[in-house]
């Protein structure tokens, strides 16, 4: 598996599997067959509520700890300095493990800015002290990140955003370019087109359908070469063993310029996932149970 290295100097997989959405009777499984062929990098989140799975897959591995890269989130809910450091201590729990390799913010907070930042305060403190060797956040927008710089002394690793042939959030990308933040993708090959209301799905677009048919490669593979060779870490979710294996045979070709500025120009400019200045306690928060 080949690496990105983080601007603090960890090595993260430029592929890994996200279990969004994926429920917690079946994240165990998901998470066996991924490990089973090849798989480095696990994706969740305290919101999922299947951390638990996907430590429990972890531990029957047979595979020694720093062998696995494991991410986590904080949710919204658990924002503010004293409750992130709770929430790392729920996540840990669940997950069976003392060091979690990377955890974010899940979401900006816009109108409860301080509370991100209070929160964002507590990964700096868990990140000095070790119990986490990367911190970075999700869903953050140039505004968002601006601030964060401004008031924190941590520059994130990541920036977790929904990045797909439809939406490519360049701005975002580049500002987190030119900072050293890692843009990781949340659903890479458009998930999201085909389970939202959307007038077109990545899956049946021409253009990587008929790149996919050149090099013998289905179109999530050809999504997620054009990520990795345009520097984007990807985490593509499935449940489905076939689909799990076919998500991380990508590294026996290589698309040309010519077809990744194609991708490139498939840009349609709307988001399938929620605005990120609309995100509020009220309407998103959730409880997150104890380990």
């Amino acid at each position: 598996m080949d690496t990105f290295t983080l601007n603090n100097g960890v090595r993260i997989p430029v592929l890994g599997l996200g279990v969004f959405q994926t429920p917690p009777d079946e994240t165990t499984a998901a998470v066996t067959s991924a490990l089973e062929v090849g798989y480095r990098h696990i994706d969740t989140a305290a919101a999922y509520a299947n951390e638990r799975g996907v430590g429990d897959a972890i531990a029957a591995s047979g595979l020694a700890r720093d062998e696995v890269f494991i991410e986590t989130k904080i949710w919204i809910s658990d924002y503010g300095y004293d409750e992130t450091l709770h929430s790392f201590t729920k996540s840990a729990g669940k997950l069976g493990v003392e060091q979690l390799d990377l955890l974010i913010l899940h979401q900006a907070l816009p109108g409860e800015f301080e509370k991100t930042l209070g929160a964002y305060r507590a990964l700096e403190k868990l990140y000095a002290d070790g119990a986490v060797r990367a911190i970075g956040v999700s869903n953050f927008m140039v505004d968002h990140l601006e601030r964060l710089l401004d008031e924190t002394s941590v520059v994130p690793t990541v920036n977790q955003i929904e990045v797909h042939p439809y939406f490519q959030q360049r701005a975002v990308q580049q500002f987190g370019d030119e900072r050293g933040i890692l843009t990781q993708a949340w659903s890479p090959i458009g998930g999201i087109t085909s389970y939202r209301d959307s007038a077109r799905r990545s899956f049946d677009e021409p253009v990587i359908l008929s790149i996919g048919e050149k090099y013998g490669k289905s179109a999530a593979q050809v999504m997620l070469r054009w990520h990795i060779q345009e520097g984007r870490q990807v985490i593509p979710k499935s449940t489905k063993p076939e689909r799990i294996a076919e998500n991380i045979d990508v590294f026996d070709f290589e698309l040309s310029a010519e077809e990744l500025a194609q991708i490139d120009a498939l840009e349609t400019g709307v988001r399938g996932g929620p605005e990120p200045e609309a995100i509020t306690l009220e309407s998103f928060g959730r409880d997150i149970p104890e380990a």
